[in-house]
C-alpha cells in the first residue's frame, strides 16, 4: 500500500476526511489519556492512504487500548485477551486485499498474546500493529505489566517487581520483523509520520507507541515527551542524517566499531563523524533497540524514535496464493468429497 494517494470516499465522488473515520460513539477513556491523541491520529492520516473505509478492519484484543473499534467508522472486531494478532492473521490469509489493523497494548500482546504477536511477525503478514505501551495494565486498574521497569510497586507488585521488563523493539527484531518503529502520544506530527510509513510498509509492521496512562502510571514517558527534557533525552532517527540530538543539536552518537559512544561537536566533533542512520541495516538496528537505558543513570544513551528498521520480505498471504496457485496449475481443482473420502471407502447396502 502507498501513503501517498487519492483519498477517495466509496462512490468515489469525494474526498474522505478524519470526521468520516469517527463515529457517533461516546469516546470513553480516562479524561487525559493518551489514547485520545493516538485515535485522532489515526483517523486523520487513514484519508490519506486512499483505502475506502469498507476495506479497513482494526482488530483488538483486551485493554483499554482495545475500545479502538468502537471508535473507528470502519470493520473492526473486539476480540479476546492477546488473540488479536491471530485473528488478524486469519482475516488477511482470507482477505488479503483488506487494510488490517491491530491495536493493542504492552499487557495485551506480550503477556498472553507474546506468543501470537512474534509468528505474526515472523510470517511477515500485511498487518499493522499499534503497540501502545504504557507500562501497566490500565483496565485492571494499575497491576505491573510485561514492560514495567524493575522493582515497581503496583497493586500486584506491594513490594515492587521482580521482573526483568521486556524490550519491545528488539522483541521484535529478533522474531525477525520486518518493520519496527517508536512514536509517542505527545508528538502528533511524528506519530503521524510513523502510522503512514507503517501503512505504506508491505509486510508486518510493528509500532511501539509510548501513551501516559495518567491515572496508574502518570509519567512514565515524560522525559521524553516534554518540553524541557526532549530535546536531551529523544533522538529522532531520519534516514541518512546522522544521529544528532540536544537542544542545540550539539550532541550526537558515534560509532567506535560497533559500539555507540556520545559525543559533543563542542568537543572537535563534526556531524560528518556520526553514525549515519540505515534503516536497512540490520546488524546497526540491533544496536538502536538496545539504547534502552534507564535515563535517571548517568551517561546513558537518549531513546531512538522512528524508524528503526525496514526490509522487503515476501509476505504469508502473497506465499500462500502462490503455493495455492501451484497446486491448481499441477493437480487441477480440488474435489472436496474425494478428499473426504480418502482412499479407503465403503458403500453399504
Amino acid at each position: 500500500m502507498s501513503d501517498v494517494a487519492t483519498p477517495l470516499a466509496a462512490s468515489g465522488s469525494a474526498p474522505l476526511t478524519a470526521k468520516d473515520f469517527a463515529t457517533d460513539q461516546e469516546v470513553r477513556w480516562c479524561p487525559g489519556c493518551g489514547d485520545y491523541s493516538i485515535l485522532k491520529q489515526v483517523q486523520t492520516i487513514l484519508p490519506q492512504t486512499g483505502i475506502p473505509r469498507e476495506n479497513v478492519v482494526i482488530i483488538s484484543g483486551i485493554g483499554c487500548s482495545s475500545r479502538f473499534p468502537y471508535y473507528m467508522n470502519t470493520y473492526g472486531m473486539h476480540s479476546i485477551h492477546g488473540r488479536a494478532t491471530a485473528i488478524a492473521s486469519g482475516l488477511k490469509a482470507t482477505r488479503p486485499e483488506l487494510s488490517v489493523w491491530v491495536v493493542t497494548g504492552d499487557g495485551d500482546s506480550l503477556s498472553i498474546g507474546g506468543n501470537h504477536t512474534i509468528h505474526l511477525l515472523r510470517r511477515n503478514f500485511d498487518i499493522n500493529i499499534l503497540l501502545f505501551n504504557n507500562q501497566i495494565y490500565g483496565l485492571t486498574k494499575g497491576q505491573y505489566s510485561p514492560t514495567s521497569e524493575p522493582n515497581k510497586v503496583t497493586k500486584s507488585t506491594p513490594m515492587g517487581s521482580l521482573d526483568h521488563p521486556f524490550n519491545p523493539l528488539a522483541l521484535a527484531l529478533g522474531a525477525d520483523a520486518t518493520f519496527i518503529a517508536r512514536s509517542m502520544d505527545r508528538d502528533p506530527k511524528h506519530l503521524q509520520a510513523m502510522l503512514l510509513r507503517s501503512n505504506g510498509h508491505h509486510g508486518a509492521s510493528l509500532l511501539e507507541i509510548y501513551q501516559n496512562c495518567n491515572i496508574f502510571n502518570d509519567g512514565a514517558f515524560e522525559i521524553f515527551t516534554e518540553k524541557g527534557s526532549k530535546a536531551e533525552e529523544a533522538l529522532f532517527l531520519e534516514q541518512g542524517q546522522p544521529l544528532l540530538y540536544g537542544a542545540n543539536k550539539d550532541k550526537g552518537v558515534k560509532l567506535d566499531g560497533y559500539k555507540p559512544t556520545l559525543v559533543s561537536l563542542n568537543d572537535g566533533h563534526s556531524a560528518d563523524d556520526l553514525w549515519k542512520h540505515d534503516e536497512k541495516d540490520f546488524f546497526k538496528a540491533q544496536i538502536l533497540t538496545r539504547m534502552f537505558d534507564n535515563p535517571e543513570v548517568e551517561g546513558h544513551y537518549p531513546r531512538p524514535f522512528g524508524v528503526f528498521y525496514a526490509a522487503e520480505r515476501p509476505t504469508y498471504e502473497d506465499q500462500m496464493r502462490l503455493q495455492l496457485e501451484e497446486a491448481i496449475a499441477t493437480k487441477g481443482n480440488g474435489n472436496l468429497d474425494k478428499l473426504l473420502e480418502g482412499k479407503e471407502t465403503w458403500i453399504i447396502e
